[in-house]
C-alpha cells in the first residue's frame, strides 16, 4: 500500500512521505495545518488511492472516546424488559457499534479518519491511547474482545485549537501541511478548474496573497476560500483585466465575501482604503 497522490489531490513530496511512513509504521498519522488546507480531504483521497473503504468519525466538543468504541443503551433495555420484549435476553441488541469497532471488524483494510480531534476535551486523546496502540478493546457487557482483523490506516486531523497530550503524540507520526506556495496553488487550481485562463489565475493569486499578507488580518483566507472566490469570478465573468485595473484605493477585492469571513477584517480593509484615499 503506497500513496502517491491522486488526480484530484495535489500532494507535496513531504506529505506523501509522511503518509507512507505512517502506513509502514502502522501508526496514526496526525495532520495539522491551517483550516481549509485539505486535511480532511486527504483521508478521502488516501482511501481512493488505496482502494480502501473510508470510515469517518467527526469529533465535536461533546464527543466522548467511548462513543468511538461502542455505546450500551441500558434505558432501552429497561423499557423493553418492562414491556416483556424478548429482545432483552440478548444484551447485544442494545450495543451500538462505534467507528473504531466498524474499522476493526472491516473485511478490507480501511482508512479511518478521526476528524478535528482537538475539538474534544483534553482527556479524549488519552482515552484512546490503548485502543489505537493495540488496535483492540473489550466490551464489558458481552465479555468479548474486538480486535482489528486488518490494522486500519488511521488519519487524525487537528486545527491546533488546543495542545494534545505528549503520550498521544508519541504514538503518532506527525505532519504539518504548510500553506501552498504560488506554484503548488496553481496546480491545485488547475485540478479544480481545468483550462482556466492563466492571466485570471495570475491576477487572482496576486490579490489573494496580498490579502493574506495584510498586517492585522484576523483570519487569513484559505485554499478552499480561494477556490470559492475563483468560482464566483468565473460565474460573474470577471476578467483578469478587471482585477488588474481595479482602483488601488479600493483595497477590498471584488466578491470579497468569499475571502474575508468576519467584520473585523472587512473593517481593516475599509480603514486601509480610507488611509489610501487620504494619502492620494
Amino acid at each position: 500500500m503506497r500513496f502517491t497522490g491522486t488526480k484530484n489531490y495535489i500532494a507535496t513530496e513531504d506529505l506523501t512521505v509522511a503518509v507512507n511512513a505512517a502506513i509502514v509504521l502502522e501508526r496514526p498519522l496526525l495532520i495539522k495545518g491551517e483550516p481549509g488546507t485539505g486535511k480532511t480531504v486527504l483521508a478521502e483521497e488516501i482511501a481512493n488511492a488505496l482502494s480502501a473503504p473510508l470510515m469517518t468519525w467527526h469529533i465535536k466538543s461533546t464527543t466522548k472516546a467511548q462513543q468511538g468504541l461502542y455505546e450500551y443503551d441500558a434505558v432501552s433495555r429497561l423499557r423493553d424488559s418492562q414491556l416483556g420484549d424478548a429482545r432483552v435476553s440478548d444484551i447485544g441488541n442494545y450495543i451500538k457499534r462505534g467507528k473504531l469497532w466498524d474499522a476493526f471488524s472491516a473485511p478490507e483494510r480501511p482508512v479511518l479518519l478521526i476528524d478535528e480531534i482537538d475539538k474534544a476535551d483534553i482527556e479524549f486523546p488519552n482515552d484512546l491511547l490503548l485502543e489505537l496502540d493495540r488496535m483492540e478493546f473489550h466490551v464489558y457487557e458481552t465479555g468479548q474482545t474486538v480486535r482489528a482483523a486488518k490494522r486500519p490506516v488511521v488519519i487524525i486531523t487537528s486545527n491546533n485549537e488546543k495542545e494534545l497530550p505528549d503520550a498521544f503524540l508519541r504514538r503518532c507520526f506527525f505532519h504539518y501541511i504548510r500553506f501552498p506556495d504560488k506554484e503548488t496553488m496553481e496546480r491545485i487550481i488547475e485540478v479544480h478548474f481545468p483550462g482556466i485562463k492563466k492571466r485570471l489565475v495570475e491576477e487572482a493569486l496576486r490579490i489573494f496573497f496580498e490579502v493574506r499578507e495584510a498586517p492585522g488580518l484576523k483570519k487569513k483566507p484559505s485554499t478552499s476560500e480561494l477556490l470559492d472566490w475563483l468560482k464566483l469570478l468565473l460565474n460573474e465573468d470577471i476578467s483578469a483585466e478587471t482585477l488588474r485595473e481595479r482602483d488601488p484605493r479600493k483595497l477590498i477585492p471584488p466578491l470579497h465575501g468569499a475571502l474575508l469571513k468576519n467584520e473585523q477584517d472587512v473593517h481593516l480593509f475599509e480603514r486601509l482604503a480610507f488611509l489610501n484615499r487620504r494619502g492620494s
